[in-house]
């Protein structure tokens, strides 16, 4: 797994690019510097029918009454279903046996089917596959600490972003997952932890990152919806804390400035991964659209309108990034602003010729970054020993 004050003299020129519209690999522009190569989306499927937690509580309410359920169902549903943690409708004793069967029937489709799960650090990394209604395979993974549970989930099956050292960017895009996909791989860890199946016993998770599968601002409108619902106080959503969701992107730029205004202080994560356009354009190819100095700005107005740290995460590749003069430069960049920088050893994929740095460069690395007063830290690795980086496991599963 990728587990996974402002400053404007952008703003000219960004004013011609920031369209909102859905980012695929079908309306990628042509590149305006450098080489893009452009990889094309595999045949999409089909979006799920809709979910419960595809919708707000007013909507569940408008759904069931058009069932010709009374209204007041829509209530205890979500109070089985959010606030329980109960995805067993047989059990469901406050509602009636014709409004019961009428939900599970309509409103209730099966979204993941679980295909492979597999554990690791005693059993407090939990890294499952879902196989989608359409034949889609994406991964989420459960994560134990001391004092949090973190789940990093996917937003999109495959990726169209096209990270050369990422194995769902080789893998390409299938399609966006809709947003009761997205919420029901955090409900299938909360559920799994509520009923003691994780090492450490009954708790609740406390932490989500997008940092799964996918780019999250390229399915920008059902990740925020499905993020809304999250923090939304059970019954209508899982009750979590806004300031303990993580948003990543590889830096696209409209997104990260709509994000800022949603009103809510989430945490924004940018896969920067080197500080120069020449580098960044082979490892992000993105890059060739927004580069680093506009994806800063976008990251620095955000946190000036949030008052959040942004995070710069940065994967250490053996003598690629992880050079002392990068290190310098990008603490050049970084300097005087509300950043933290998470470098992460690269979980490499089987046959890439991408793999982590040396230990002696990873700590010069920080040693520079901290000169230049720059908060950093290494990104405790898990989940090695069971394909943990995004995309593994996804690839070899039939």
């Amino acid at each position: 797994m990728k587990f996974s004050g402002c400053k404007s003299s952008l703003g000219a020129q960004l004013s011609r690019r920031e369209t909102l519209e859905p980012m695929t690999s079908q309306n990628l522009p042509t590149p305006k510097r450098g080489t893009f190569v452009e990889r094309a989306a595999k045949k999409p499927g089909k979006l799920p029918p809709r979910h419960i937690s595809d919708m707000t509580l007013a909507e569940r309410k408008e759904a069931v009454t058009a069932l010709g359920v009374p209204g007041f169902r829509a209530d205890q549903l979500s109070r089985q279903w959010f606030g329980r943690l109960n995805d067993d409708p047989t059990t469901w004793t406050d509602l009636n046996g014709s409004a019961r069967d009428t939900i599970r029937q309509e409103l209730l489709p099966d979204l993941l089917e679980p295909v492979r799960t597999l554990s690791c650090d005693n059993g407090t990394t939990v890294k499952q596959v879902w196989r989608l209604h359409d034949g889609s395979l994406v991964e989420s993974v459960l994560m134990r600490y001391p004092n949090r549970v973190t789940m990093c989930v996917s937003s999109q099956a495959g990726c169209a972003m096209n990270c050369p050292f990422c194995a769902t960017g080789q893998a390409g895009l299938t399609r966006n997952l809709s947003t009761a996909e997205i919420v029901e791989q955090v409900l299938a860890g909360a559920r799994m932890l509520a009923r003691g199946e994780v090492a450490g016993g009954p708790g609740r998770v406390s932490n989500v990152v997008l940092m799964g599968m996918g780019e999250p601002m390229a399915n920008y409108n059902r990740v925020i919806k499905a993020l809304r619902m999250l923090t939304t106080e059970a019954p209508e959503g899982l009750g979590m804390s806004a300031r303990g969701i993580t948003v990543s992107t590889v830096g696209l730029v409209p997104r990260m400035r709509q994000l800022a205004t949603e009103g809510l202080p989430f945490t924004l994560a940018v896969s920067l991964h080197a500080p120069d356009d020449e580098l960044r354009d082979e490892l992000v190819p993105i890059n060739n659209r927004f580069p680093v100095a506009e994806v800063l700005d976008a990251a620095w107005e955000y946190a000036a309108k949030t008052n959040r740290r942004v995070s710069i995460e940065y994967a250490m590749i053996k003598d690629i990034n992880d050079q002392r003069e990068r290190a310098e430069h990008l603490g050049r960049l970084l300097k005087g602003n509300l950043v933290h920088v998470n470098l992460i050893p690269l979980n490499p994929t089987p046959g890439s010729k991408w793999t982590a740095s040396r230990p002696e460069d990873e700590v010069a690395f920080v040693a520079a970054l901290e000169r230049h007063g720059v908060p950093v830290t290494v990104r405790d690795t898990r989940g090695r020993e069971i394909d943990g980086a995004c995309g593994q496991l996804a690839a070899t599963t039939s």
